[in-house]
């Protein structure tokens, strides 16, 4: 379990984040915020329950899964806030490679790039739940002011 208050904040940001995306959003955003609570989810367990060299790669396996899930509901739905969280997480599997590939120790940079990227997708996948929420809405009253 990550020890940094600030890793803490943002792991529960980004749960709530996304069971708000769950409970809220549209399909699109649903299924994009299980995939970012899959993230979530292995980043908490796999460190705990894998070797380092393991999780390390596993993080790599798992950040491009993700970005290329975020691919595919792009490419379906075209949602601006998926194809930024799409980048945003090639962009930590870039950070995550980089690292893996040098062996290098995580550092402050590390940490700092791979928190701020991490607070890029919740933002983003609350993006999505609040566009999803006002677009219903007004599709509401839309129907309403119909009848």
């Amino acid at each position: 379990m990550p020890t940094s208050p600030i890793v803490q904040l943002l792991i529960a940001v980004g749960l709530l984040a996304c069971l708000v995306s769950l409970w809220k959003g549209g399909t699109a955003e649903r299924v994009g915020a299980a995939l970012v609570l899959a993230s979530i989810a292995f980043s908490l367990f796999g460190a705990i329950l894998l070797p380092k060299g393991a999780f390390l790669f596993g993080q790599m396996v798992g950040d491009a899964a993700v970005a290329l899930g975020l691919l595919a509901l792009t490419l379906r739905y075209g949602s601006p806030w998926m194809g930024m969280a799409m980048l945003l997480y090639a962009a930590q599997f870039a950070l995550h490679s980089f690292y893996f590939v040098t062996q290098r120790p995580n550092d402050l940079f590390h940490a700092t790039m791979n928190n701020v990227n991490f607070m890029g997708v919740i933002l983003c996948v609350a993006l999505g739940t609040v566009t999803a929420i006002l677009r219903r809405m007004k599709q509401r009253r839309a129907a309403a002011a119909r009848t």
